[in-house]
């Protein structure tokens, strides 16, 4: 009953309430960015190859020289602050204005053609928000402020998909690695809060909409063999390249694109509107419509798609702009099902489907829980769990044959090195 307690949890709570007010308009302003972009695209087939140099060089001069420390996914950075002990670096990780560079910047490579996401971005958005207010607090001890970090980043998950399960397993799975129970119930909190915030504001939605594909026979379970196979293959190589890249390109390349880092992010634009061009305009954006119609059965897409959207989404990042990975790889797990579909002819279509985001999602990150949990949420399809989990797994073995260590966590030991250098 202490006062000084009751005003903590009422601070928290409104902490709470601000990141899931945030991913909202978050998420509105970035369908947006990526509508203003289709339009723009629409009106003549060379304007992508203005737009998207443009636009990514000027991301990439911004996040350089105005907001450093916004770069990347978001998800590296949050986890590399919950292993600083130096305040100082920390707020150059989380503070209000990297919150705003964030969202800013994700905006703009959206409105550029970029294919990335808005799911990472907020993670570090909502750990930055609940950070300041851990500062304004002045919370004594370092687990505490650790806690707050943990809780902002799982609210931002649980707020930007609409998953509050999702959220509590992210934040253990991934970004902590651990459970912990003086700091469980505040993350709990967190994330409940931040979910009755979003279902208050935007109503009880599913982000990937609904379907009620089940897997009935024991044929079908041959599609959680071949989904995880591909997917976890797949994810894992897109992993592995992208853990490189943040090292550097070695050679005659590497030195090229540190002397002229704008230049490279031109050539990357480039490269996205060729690519965009060549899908029909299909790989632009975070993907979530095309993933959408494919799980409601609303529309197909050619074969192609998965590879030219993942060739899109190693583009649009080491270009060096902010953006996640988070939409774009269910997007190009949800190609991969469907393609794989006709070779399971006792698996329905919508199943393979979400297996196929699950294997390749998993491959990506590799954290088989909530990959599996996050799919389920986000498609209302409780009747799959189990291939679901079977296909995580499957996927997670899989991806490390390739890819030795989980994405996040090499590039947040990449970060730290980079910092402490600094």
């Amino acid at each position: 009953m202490s006062p000084r307690l009751w005003w903590r949890r009422v601070v928290f709570w409104v902490g709470a309430v601000l990141v899931a007010a945030v991913a909202v308009g978050f998420a509105k302003a970035s369908d947006w960015a990526g509508g203003l972009f289709l339009h723009f695209a629409a009106l003549h087939p060379w304007l992508p190859f203005v737009i998207a140099p443009a636009g990514l060089a000027i991301a990439f001069l911004l996040t350089q020289h105005v907001f450093p420390g916004a770069q990347g996914s978001g998800i590296p950075q949050t986890i590399a602050a919950l292993h600083m002990h130096d305040p100082k670096l920390v707020d150059r990780v989380l503070s209000p204005r990297i919150a705003v560079g964030k969202v800013l910047l994700t905006l703009l490579g959206l409105a550029s053609g970029a294919s990335i996401g808005r799911e990472g971005p907020t993670v570090q958005v909502g750990a930055s928000i609940m950070h300041a207010l851990g500062k304004l607090l002045r919370l004594p001890r370092l687990e505490l402020r650790r806690a707050l970090i943990l809780a902002g980043g799982a609210a931002g998950i649980a707020a930007a998909f609409n998953t509050p399960l999702a959220g509590i397993v992210f934040a253990i799975e991934e970004l902590s690695h651990s459970f912990e129970s003086r700091t469980s119930g505040t993350v709990f909190t967190a994330v409940v809060v931040a979910g009755a915030t979003t279902l208050g504001l935007v109503g009880n939605y599913t982000y990937f909409g609904q379907t009620a594909a089940v897997l009935s026979n024991g044929d079908a379970w041959l599609a959680v063999i071949l989904c995880s196979l591909t997917g976890g293959l797949a994810g894992g190589v897109f992993s592995q390249a992208l853990i490189i890249a943040a090292r550097g390109l070695p050679g005659w390349a590497g030195r090229m694109i540190i002397r002229y880092p704008a230049g490279f992010a031109v050539l990357c634009g480039l490269l996205l509107a060729i690519i965009g061009t060549l899908s029909g305009g299909q790989t632009y954006g975070t993907g979530y419509q095309q993933a959408r119609g494919m799980v409601e059965a609303h529309s197909t897409l050619p074969a192609v798609y998965a590879v030219l959207k993942l060739a899109a989404t190693v583009v649009s990042y080491v270009s060096g702009i902010p953006g996640g990975i988070f939409a774009p790889s269910l997007s190009i797990g949800a190609a991969l099902g469907s393609v794989l579909a006709p070779l399971v002819p006792g698996a329905p279509v919508g199943a393979m489907i979400l297996l196929g985001m699950t294997a390749y999602f998993c491959g990506v990150v590799q954290a088989p829980i909530t990959s599996a949990v996050i799919v389920m949420e986000m498609t209302a399809n409780q009747s799959l769990m189990i291939p679901l989990m079977a296909t995580s797994f499957l996927s997670f073995a899989v991806s490390r044959l390739v890819c030795r260590r989980p994405l996040y966590g090499a590039l947040a030991r990449r970060f730290l090195q980079l910092q402490g250098d600094h």
